[in-house]
Formats: structure tokens, sequence, C-alpha cells
């Protein structure tokens, strides 16, 4: 009998007994405030929040926070004249150059400050990943504590791709060197709507 032979003979012989998954596996999170729990989470990765009233005070303020910026896409009919790129191309290559791109998120997260889109949001996947600066609209009323409570809201199966986003893209090597924007967006501003 071989080294490996015997290795795995005696993993055999030692495994624990089997035991039912349970039925339910969640946690319960208790944030005094998910809105600013979000906040917190969003601001500690690098994200800004910002809490307006209206879509009006959004477009003010990406007016003010990206002046003469051209490049920009939205599929928000409100701010559809901030616009002069379409993210409704065959081909994902002709958004290379996608400055600013603003979504809306139908669901957050308190915990993680994480932003779910699917499709419906994005007709093409790579927006996230290929614009230099993106911004995503929430409602209060779509923040869920953690990700148990999101998933019990999401129905994956309802369209063909659908991802978490939270805060600017970043990576980090071995030396302890935090580059923000390294695979995707630069900078991330949630827009928090009542």
């Amino acid at each position: 009998m071989t080294t490996r032979d015997q290795m795995l003979a005696n993993i055999r012989a030692n495994q624990p007994s089997l035991l039912p998954l349970p039925d339910q596996f969640t946690f319960t999170s208790l944030f005094p405030d998910l809105t600013q729990q979000f906040i917190d989470v969003l601001t500690f990765v690098g994200g800004v929040a910002v809490v307006v009233s209206d879509y009006a005070a959004i477009k003010e303020h990406v007016l003010e926070q990206y002046p003469d910026l051209t490049n920009i896409a939205t599929t928000c009919p409100y701010l559809a004249d901030l616009a002069d790129v379409t993210l409704n191309v065959v081909d994902p290559h002709e958004l290379a150059g996608l400055n600013l791109a603003i979504i809306e998120g139908p669901l957050a997260v308190a915990e993680n400050a994480a932003i779910w889109v699917d499709e419906r949001q994005l007709p093409q996947r790579v927006v996230p990943m290929i614009t230099q600066y993106l911004v995503i609209i929430i409602r209060q009323s779509t923040i869920v504590a953690n990700m148990h409570d999101a998933y019990k809201k999401l129905r994956v199966d309802e369209t063909g791709f659908g991802t978490f986003i939270c805060g600017p893209s970043k990576t980090a090597d071995i030396e302890q060197s935090l580059v923000i924007g390294a695979h995707g967006a630069r900078s991330l501003t949630v827009y928090i709507l009542p």
C-alpha cells in the first residue's frame, strides 16, 4: 500500500458521522438604524453615501461632482437628460470610454453595504466594471439587515445575470498597498431616496 492509499484509508476510517442539514439557517441582525448602518459600512469600504429628497437633488449633486464630464450613461428615466451615451449597444466594447454610469439598485444590505443589480438595471453587465465612476440610486425602504434577508427577497431565476456591488473596485497586494479602481469603477456614490 502506498503512502497515498494509507492516507486516504485513514481519512475514510475517521470520518465524522453525517448530520442532517438544517431546514433553515439564517442569522438575525439587529441594527438600530438600517440606513445609518448602510452608510457607515459604505463609507468604510470607500464609497460615498448621499441622502437626498428626490431625483432633482440627485441631478444637482451629480452635476456638482462631475462638472463637464462626458460619456455618461444611465438607465434611470428621471436622469435621462444627463446621458450622452446609450447602454443599449450590441458590442460591450463600445462602452470602453464610459466615464459615468448611473443605475438603480432594487435591494441594498445594511451589514455590508452591498447593492443588488441585475439585467433589469444593466443592459450590459460590464457597466459597473468598465465605467470610471459609478452611481447607484437606492430607496431606504429597500435596505435589509443582512444577506440572509436579501436572499429571501431575491428571485435569482428571474434574470440571466445579477450581482452584488459593494464600494468602488479595490485590491491590495502583499505589500499592503491598497489600490482603488483597479478592476472597475474608481468611485461609487450611492444616492439614498426616502
